[in-house]
């Protein structure tokens, strides 16, 4: 097959690329600020906003508690040699601490949640569009996007930052049980250690890094399931780049979040 690389037709070409680029992120604002409008005007979709607290909140439970134990048991056993060859094994605690609080915990639990809640958001509200019952909905005189979207991304804003505390939790109780088997080290003294490098600080960027993720990936999974198309094809689309667009995303924003808190730190 010959391939025409004459200059007309590769910006042409180009042009319709950052055309179609330019035209989706115009169609991303619009949604989010439509989300905006809508979550803050009466009526208010109570049952439907706690119903998806635990759809995202108690069914990701499991896998969060078996990761942030599994975390912090790895990184303990990772750790202990490196800092013991300088002398500074008394240093896990903290180290294990701040690891967690200030980088694993946040991106760990979103990174979960954007593979467990995000695609299944993308792939529930695909099918519904897919399927005509969100247009059902609005002749019915129902506000689908009230309904569907804004208690899905008000739940995964603030139930990611929840989790994420849990994570860092429960991954500090794995350290502590590997350091208490090899140290013999009490729980009182782990914590006391563990938290001496600890800042009010560091625990406000944890929350607002995580509802920041939280609110990433409830954008990119609604925004493709809502505008799914193509009937089934469409669904497995919405589903898929729900996941991949929230994990980028949510790379860059820790990214961000990191240098400006280090800005501000020092200055």
């Amino acid at each position: 097959m010959a391939y025409n690389f004459h200059p007309y037709y590769l910006n042409k070409h180009l042009n319709m690329n950052f055309g179609r680029f330019f035209l989706r992120v115009y169609a991303i604002w619009q949604f989010i600020t439509r989300f905006f409008r809508e979550v803050l005007l009466p009526p208010y979709e109570y049952k439907e906003i706690i119903n998806q607290f635990f759809q995202v909140g108690i069914r990701s439970l499991s896998i969060i508690t078996l990761t942030g134990f599994i975390t912090g048991v790895v990184f303990t056993k990772q750790s202990r040699s490196s800092l013991a060859e300088f002398g500074a094994a008394s240093w896990l605690p903290s180290l294990i601490a701040i690891a967690l609080i200030r980088a694993l915990a946040p991106l760990v639990t979103a990174l979960i949640i954007a593979g467990k809640v995000g695609s299944n958001i993308g792939a529930e509200l695909g099918s519904m569009k897919v399927t005509e019952q969100i247009d059902a909905m609005e002749v019915s005189s129902t506000n689908p996007f009230k309904f569907l979207v804004a208690s899905r991304i008000l739940a995964t804003t603030a139930i990611v930052p929840v989790l994420a505390i849990y994570m860092g939790f429960v991954g500090l109780m794995g350290a502590y049980m590997n350091v208490h088997h090899n140290e013999q080290t009490s729980f009182t003294s782990f914590f006391q250690s563990a938290f001496m490098k600890i800042t009010f600080l560091d625990v406000w960027v944890l929350l607002l890094k995580s509802a920041v993720y939280g609110f990433t990936i409830g954008v990119a999974g609604c925004f493709n399931g809502y505008n799914a198309d193509q009937g089934t094809v469409g669904v497995g689309r919405a589903a898929n780049t729900a996941v991949v667009v929230s994990m980028f995303l949510i790379f860059i924003e820790e990214m961000i979040i990191v240098q400006l808190v280090n800005y501000f730190k020092h200055g």
